[in-house]
């Protein structure tokens, strides 16, 4: 939980990363991975830390966010499957809360690892679908809280549990799930277009 003064530089860093992420996460997956580790990273750490000093707190959240990044980065593979994996748990509670009540933990497994196995056979599309859904509602956290929303700035700050589980809507909104849909739709049509299978990758020309 940071405090509530660095809640608007953390908005811009949501916003920033958000816009990356979103139309141009394939191009840029490494960087991706390693900003969200890093986001992931300090929000565990703050969480663990509970209430403490301010500088324990930042401490708290770069060491965290580090640790995280780094973790994300040299796991690249495992990083490609664990956007598998986070889709086919979105789906999964999606679908479920049509059905109502939360869907079996044995389900989610098996689901999880059905879609890191199939992320790595598809990577080209996982990445991008994986960074524009992402990227989209880090961009809209971040939007939010610039702009003032209240509810917005405290989770940009406190590290609110509608940041990591997208499925739980904005408390007392219901608007921003269709600029969600929007957002996401327009990063996977741009990375689609403005990428190439395999792009990034260096080919070795044969003498």
């Amino acid at each position: 939980m940071l405090p509530a003064q660095y809640a608007t530089p953390t908005a811009a860093v949501l916003v920033l990363g958000g816009l990356m992420a979103c139309f141009a996460g394939y191009r840029l997956f490494r960087f991706v991975l390693g900003l969200y580790g890093f986001i992931l990273g300090a929000v565990i750490a703050t969480q663990m830390m509970g209430t403490s000093s301010t500088w324990h707190l930042i401490i708290a959240a770069l060491a965290g966010g580090l640790v995280g990044a780094v973790l994300m980065v040299v796991a690249y593979f495992m990083g490609v499957g664990l956007v598998g994996a986070g889709l086919a748990a979105l789906a999964v509670n999606v679908i479920w809360r049509f059905i109502g009540g939360q869907p079996p933990t044995w389900l989610l497994v098996v689901v999880c690892v059905v879609g890191a196995l199939a992320a790595l056979s598809v990577m080209r599309f996982v990445v991008i679908f994986g960074t524009a859904i992402a990227g989209s509602w880090t961009l809209i956290v971040g939007g939010l809280a610039l702009l003032g929303d209240r509810a917005a700035l405290h989770a940009a700050s406190a590290g609110d549990v509608w940041i990591l589980y997208p499925v739980d809507p904005l408390p007392s909104r219901w608007w921003h799930s269709a600029l969600w849909i929007g957002i996401s739709v327009a990063g996977v049509v741009v990375q689609m277009a403005t990428s190439k299978p395999g792009g990034g990758r260096k080919k070795v020309k044969s003498k």
